[in-house]
């Protein structure tokens, strides 16, 4: 199994940090445009596998897709991060003519690679790639709700004051500070809702906390947050890898599901070794279906911005 990480910043970086300790590949490429920054990178990371005791071959290369060549996985990760007060959408000029480049090499040299997007906007960045590339849509696949879910169940274990194990929960929707929707109706605590536990009002200041989750970081980190956009990567990775079949919510092309068209938003889906073998139907309170209708115009009004 090879998977290729483009983009060797901190989030490319994490991703195959965390992809090489679990072991189940036998190759990560790292690959960025800075002169010896992934190489470097790499060579970091594979002087802790007898430290970390993994086995995967972590290489890298300035920007020689050659070396990526029969990948399995791809994941995009390059483009410019959020800094202080940016929203994910004013990347979208960079970051778009980046993803399209990066997706189109990528392709050359593995024509039957699944390809995971990172890059903001996520969610009309994987439009995008669905846009001007020839690869079925189970194998273009968006991050940003396993991310947005894994800060939800962070937030739901904070005011439960409750271990996260214990604690499960959704984010479905867009991958931005307003077109996020927290399941909250479907969170659970050891599969008692989490309703019977919290009162309304401080559910929906989990659910507000979640959706500025990232601008929260960005405020404090002073650029975008990397340790759980890694973790959220890489188990994404494993359950393609591992064929694990287990459910994440992804952005995925929508072809009248959720009662949506010619969109890439996050919805559940199964991931398996074809990438989203099956898009997930569960059902929503009438106020979850006109936030997440709310959040796919607000997508739409994102992907009209590009240049297709």
């Amino acid at each position: 199994m090879k998977v290729t990480v483009v983009g060797a910043g901190a989030v490319g970086a994490s991703c195959a940090e965390y992809i090489a300790i679990k072991d189940f590949a036998s190759e990560v490429v790292i690959l960025d445009i800075k002169e010896g920054f992934a190489e470097g990178k790499a060579m970091d990371l594979m002087q802790t596998a007898s430290l970390n005791g993994f086995d995967t071959k972590i290489t890298g290369s300035t920007n020689d897709y050659s070396k990526t060549a029969n990948s399995d996985i791809a994941v995009i990760t390059s483009g410019i991060p959020r800094k202080p007060g940016m929203t994910r959408e004013e990347l979208i000029g960079i970051n778009a003519g980046i993803v399209k480049t990066v997706s189109s090499n990528l392709i050359e040299h593995s024509p039957n690679v699944i390809i995971i997007v990172v890059s903001n906007p996520m969610d009309t960045m994987t439009y995008l790639v669905h846009k001007t590339t020839n690869l079925p849509k189970n194998k273009i696949i968006g991050m940003g709700g396993a991310l947005d879910s894994a800060r939800f169940k962070y937030r739901l274990a904070e005011a439960l004051d409750a271990p996260i194990s214990d604690v499960d929960g959704m984010v479905i929707g867009g991958h931005s500070d307003t077109g996020m929707v927290p399941l909250t109706s479907h969170a659970t605590r050891n599969s008692i809702k989490v309703s019977e536990f919290l009162s309304d009002e401080r559910l929906q200041q989990v659910a507000e906390d979640t959706k500025v989750g990232g601008a929260t970081l960005t405020k404090l980190l002073g650029t975008s947050a990397w340790y759980a956009p890694g973790a959220a990567v890489s188990a994404l990775v494993q359950a393609i890898a591992c064929d694990q079949k287990k459910m994440f919510p992804c952005s995925t092309m929508l072809e009248g599901e959720y009662g949506l068209n010619d969109i890439c938003i996050g919805v559940p889906v199964i991931l398996g070794k074809n990438g989203i073998e099956q898009i997930v139907d569960i059902p929503l309170s009438d106020a979850e279906k006109a936030k997440m209708k709310e959040s796919a115009e607000g997508v739409s009004k994102t992907n009209g911005l590009l240049e297709l």
